[in-house]
């Protein structure tokens, strides 16, 4: 029951807190209930009612083959097991509309499960847009993968589980992070968080761009060309703007749902996506694919060495400290 690179810190109660670990993997119910008005299938049940109804999943099977070599070339080579995700398939909610950005979905490490809503409308119980929907899901997956992959350390306080490393960032007993949050606004980052999250998604929109381009999807009109752009990285401040805007946002939605899930589209672009290009912009410069691919490395080994190094190299001695140390953690780091 554990991911390829989780780890169970402490000896005395190792038992006690696998027990727990099994106990929290074992179930959906913590998860789908908190989405009463979904009804979520595993993800190959979910392809398969597709395929049955003439649906090609083949864009998102040509992503799967992208993805293995790809992370596998990171030290990724167990992915996020496919029965593991829960596609929302269906909603009864008036209005809904799905995809990466519906709230309380994604990657739970604690459930060691994944949560997906359908791109598009959700009451047919089919997707309305399937290229679009095979994007948005390969996608989700691809990132969830990352998250799933990617170095953990577990200990028990009480009965509670508690993840005290988690890729190249760090929590101590009393909850505090070894980064702070970063300033309401900032146009970039110095939070680790937002570092490893924008990592990921920079990773799974580079495999769906991919994807859209072998098979030919075009940019598209309407809540589907932001949802397009979205998905394949060409999001731009621009588009950020424009979905900041709620009467914006409003003109080009089905509805009050599917526009909610615009303004979140915005909002995440803006806090992680664009903050996570600035930061690759400022510290790796001409260099910045070669930092992308050492931070996930580092994330998913959960050796700060290689990054460590890097940012040496380029920006001087203790350059990890001086990026992302808060004065509030005082804590160590870990390393080979």
């Amino acid at each position: 029951m554990l991911a390829p690179n989780e780890h169970l810190a402490g000896t005395a109660d190792i038992g006690q807190l696998l027990a727990r670990l099994a106990e929290l993997r074992a179930t959906t119910d913590t998860l789908t209930e908190q989405h009463p008005t979904v009804t979520f299938r595993p993800l190959p049940q979910a392809l398969r009612r597709w395929e049955a109804a003439g649906l090609n999943t083949g864009l998102f099977r040509y992503g799967l083959a992208v993805l293995r070599p790809r992370y596998a070339a990171l030290s990724l080579s167990r992915l996020l097991p496919l029965e593991r995700v829960l596609v929302g398939v269906q909603s009864s909610r008036d209005g809904a509309f799905g995809g990466f950005h519906y709230s309380n979905q994604g990657y739970r490490h604690l459930q060691m499960r994944a949560l997906i809503t359908t791109y598009g409308p959700m009451a047919a119980g089919l997707p309305e847009r399937p290229d679009m929907a095979a994007l948005d899901l390969l996608r989700a997956y691809a990132h969830g993968c990352l998250h799933y992959g990617s170095y953990r350390s577990y200990r028990l306080r009480g009965n509670e589980v508690v993840r005290t490393q988690y890729g190249v960032n760090f929590r101590r007993h009393d909850g505090r992070t070894y980064s702070a949050p970063d300033l309401a606004g900032s146009p970039t980052t110095r939070n680790l968080g937002v570092v490893m999250e924008g990592a990921c998604d920079r990773e799974a929109r580079s495999i769906a761009r991919a994807a859209a381009q072998q098979f030919g999807v075009a940019e598209l009109v309407g809540i589907d060309r932001y949802g397009y752009r979205d998905v394949t990285g060409l999001l731009d401040i621009a588009d950020t703007d424009e979905l900041a805007r709620q009467e914006v946002c409003d003109a080009v939605a089905p509805t009050p749902a599917a526009a909610d899930l615009l303004g979140a589209m915005g909002r995440y672009q803006a806090s992680v996506n664009q903050r996570y290009g600035m930061f690759l912009d400022e510290v790796g410069r001409s260099e910045a694919d070669d930092l992308h691919a050492t931070v996930l490395t580092s994330m998913i080994s959960g050796v700060l060495t290689p990054l460590c190094a890097w940012l040496r190299d380029r920006h001087g001695a203790k350059a990890f400290e001086a990026l992302f140390l808060s004065p509030a953690y005082f804590g160590p780091v870990r390393s080979a």
